[in-house]
């Protein structure tokens, strides 16, 4: 048992929570990473798909100095230009009709779960607060949030977890059904699984959770922290189904790299968050949405999602052929246009070793996976760099 632990004479500086490789960097230029040693890195990870836009975009570094210069914070007892324009053109790219920013997208996440259980307080049914989840799941690591995912990994030690969530098998319609009962308010899934496996919920799936909601007069939430913000090619992955929730929860790329998430809601699921219900000191101040602008900015430009896609479909041939090539060492594909992954052989923490010793960055996931959330500015010179190093991997892996 006292293995687990971290004597306290060797105890680091940093909370040695993560497993950081033993690599320095200092400076990135689009897809590329530099160390302190000049060594270049092509960064397929991406910060976890948060630098959706590439490291140091000039558009971006721009606007972070023009606001750093005028209005650093506020707080939320004010009103800001930078804020309210943000969550003003949110509201016209989604289904929602009203925004709440936060630091995170895990707090983006517990804001989506708060306003879900004050809805159904605000109509006279706060019996209805358990909300249904999905087994490999993956929202974050407050108490809420690991509760809902209930890993081991993520709960053991953590005491009694928070009572509401209700999990029920990937893509299993019956299973959802099953579940519900008089204090189910919600269902909540990410439309493509990031952290649980790259795995990616078909359109005819997210349309049952729509009408089984609609049925049962639950809400549905979307959690698009990695998968929103033109990862699958469009704007939000829920909008290839042709479907829209009731509330989601995105981040990551929303910023670029710096810190923000945001909570959309439809006015009626909103109803019940009213002054003093929630709030957040740093959450939305002009620095934040002032990046969260210039983001926009690019990804809302006539083609660039039609740009995404392309990289997509060009990523998704090659590592295909990958697939195939090398089916000892990578023996499924998976995933959607610039978030792909596959399942290996081999444990997935060795693959990411060997392939960081080229100098390509991929993470692991679950189910054995090795993922890719690369810059949507990706390259086709780019992706064959990659390509070429997982092959020359994959062959060594094999031999």
């Amino acid at each position: 048992m006292a293995d687990e632990y971290t004597p306290i004479d060797r105890m680091p500086v940093l909370m040695p929570v993560y497993a950081r490789a033993d690599i320095y960097f200092e400076r990135g230029e689009g897809c590329w990473l530099i160390t302190d040693k000049g060594e270049r890195y092509l960064d397929f990870i991406g910060g976890i798909a948060v630098t959706g836009l590439g490291h140091a975009h000039p558009d971006i570094v721009r606007a972070l100095k023009d606001q750093a210069e005028k209005l650093w914070i506020t707080s939320n007892v004010f009103k800001t230009h930078q804020t309210e324009k943000l969550a003003r053109r949110l509201v016209e790219l989604t289904f929602a009709d009203t925004v709440f920013f936060q630091n995170s997208g895990v707090e983006a996440w517990e804001c989506s779960i708060k306003t879900i259980r004050k809805y159904f307080s605000s109509i006279g049914q706060p019996q209805r607060y358990r909300v249904i989840t999905f087994q490999g799941c993956f929202h974050g690591r407050t108490l809420a949030a690991i509760a809902a995912s209930k890993a081991e990994k993520m709960v053991k030690g953590f005491g009694p977890m928070m009572e509401g969530f209700d999990q029920v098998a990937w893509g299993n319609l019956n299973e959802v059904r099953a579940a519900i009962t008089e204090e189910t308010a919600a269902i909540s899934i990410e439309p493509v699984i990031g952290e649980g496996g790259m795995k990616v919920a078909s359109n005819e799936f997210l349309m049952s959770l729509r009408k089984i909601c609609d049925e049962f007069g639950l809400l549905l939430h979307f959690d698009e922290i990695q998968c929103g913000m033109g990862r699958t090619g469009k704007m939000f992955a829920h909008e290839w189904a042709g479907v829209t929730p009731d509330v989601m929860c995105i981040a990551k790329a929303l910023g670029n790299g710096f810190p923000i998430g945001a909570c959309l809601a439809t006015a009626m699921a909103a109803r019940g968050m009213v002054v003093g219900t929630h709030g957040s000191t740093y959450g939305g101040n002009p620095l934040a949405t002032a990046v969260g602008n210039a983001v926009l900015d690019v990804m809302t430009e006539h083609g660039f999602m039609h740009r995404v896609r392309k990289i997509g479909d060009y990523m998704w041939n090659k590592f295909d052929a990958l697939t195939k090539a090398h089916p000892k060492v990578f023996t499924e594909h998976r995933g959607k246009c610039m978030m792909q992954g596959f399942v290996c052989a081999p444990l997935n923490t060795d693959v990411v070793a060997a392939l960081r010793e080229q100098k390509l960055l991929g993470l692991g996931a679950g189910d054995n996976v090795v993922r890719f959330v690369p810059p949507l500015i990706t390259t086709e010179a780019e992706v064959d760099h990659a390509v070429d190093i997982l092959d020359r991997v994959a062959k060594q892996m094999a031999s």
